[in-house]
């Protein structure tokens, strides 16, 4: 049997104050509206839960077991509204991400600790992940992706600059083995693969050439889905590594790498962190979108 909400309700605002006066002051209605919500309670219940007299009011054996029961239940959805509002005000709560392992300027640290030091009410849990999935069936506030595989039914808000591409190696490496002048020349070098997860195949290099883009499979002799081993096996000097641009900024700019065929490597769309609809916006996310924008 499903009972009005409203009505339980004024039935344990009478049973606390004993007096329908006062229940009508605190829930901010009338006196003969008390009465016929109480009315229509104990009808579909067909039972009688207050007794009644002109100086007293008390329950029934009925309605001290209904009271016993509807009041904490009527406290804890009350309870739950107030959190509920709580949180769609000063942001607050848990924020789940999904993020791309080569997101650098989102996981880098930076942005993601002023962020918390900001938002003290907010916590962030991030996956980081390469793996293509539904965030809103996982359970995720919103994702970080490279916007040309977002889904176009998701809105989505820039998070980088426009990205690139490189190709990379050691001094040691090319002084061995020498330049490659040309991406087809790749073939003939030693390579580091990158593949999203076990199984799958690794990723094709992208090049475009007077406005015409191609890809090479390289023979790579190590793949990987960790770009940490990519990075310290190429300062090394076991071979060319291939990924975005400002990963391998504080290595070059050490000259601990070397970019290379620079002159076929366009640029494209960055970085975007994506999420289902802009209606009803958690604060929490609101706040992340705000603060990427500082």
């Amino acid at each position: 049997m499903m009972l009005d909400k409203n009505a339980l309700e004024v039935f344990v605002t009478l049973a606390q104050t004993r007096n329908f006066r006062v229940a009508a002051e605190k829930l901010g209605v009338t006196r003969p509206a008390i009465s016929q919500s109480l009315r229509r309670l104990e009808d579909r219940l067909q039972i009688s839960l207050i007794r009644r007299t002109t100086r007293s009011l008390s329950l029934t054996e009925a309605g001290e077991r209904l009271y016993a029961e509807a009041a904490p239940a009527i406290s804890q959805l009350n309870q739950a509204v107030v959190d509920i509002s709580a949180l769609a005000g000063e942001p607050r709560g848990l924020l789940r991400l999904a993020v791309s392992s080569i997101a650098e300027r989102f996981i880098n640290g930076e942005l993601l600790a002023t962020f918390l030091i900001r938002y003290p009410h907010i916590e962030v849990d991030i996956s980081v992940t390469d793996e293509e999935f539904d965030i809103v069936a996982q359970g995720y506030d919103a994702g970080v992706r490279l916007g040309e595989i977002i889904a176009q039914d998701m809105i989505a808000v820039p998070v980088s600059l426009r990205q690139r591409q490189i190709a990379v190696a050691s001094p040691a490496y090319l002084a061995r083995y020498g330049t490659p002048r040309h991406p087809h020349e790749l073939l003939q070098h030693c390579c580091i693969g990158w593949r999203r997860e076990p199984g799958v195949a690794p990723y094709r290099w992208e090049f475009a050439e007077e406005g015409r883009e191609f890809d090479v499979a390289v023979n790579a002799r190590l793949n990987t889905n960790d770009m940490g081993i990519m990075i310290r096996t190429a300062c090394a000097g076991g071979g060319i590594a291939f990924g975005l641009e400002e990963t391998y900024r504080p290595y070059i700019a050490r000259g601990e790498l070397i970019p290379l065929l620079t002159a076929y490597l366009p640029e494209f769309a960055g970085f975007y962190l994506y999420f289902p609809s802009r209606k009803h916006l958690a604060p929490k996310l609101r706040a992340l979108i705000d603060h990427m924008k500082v």
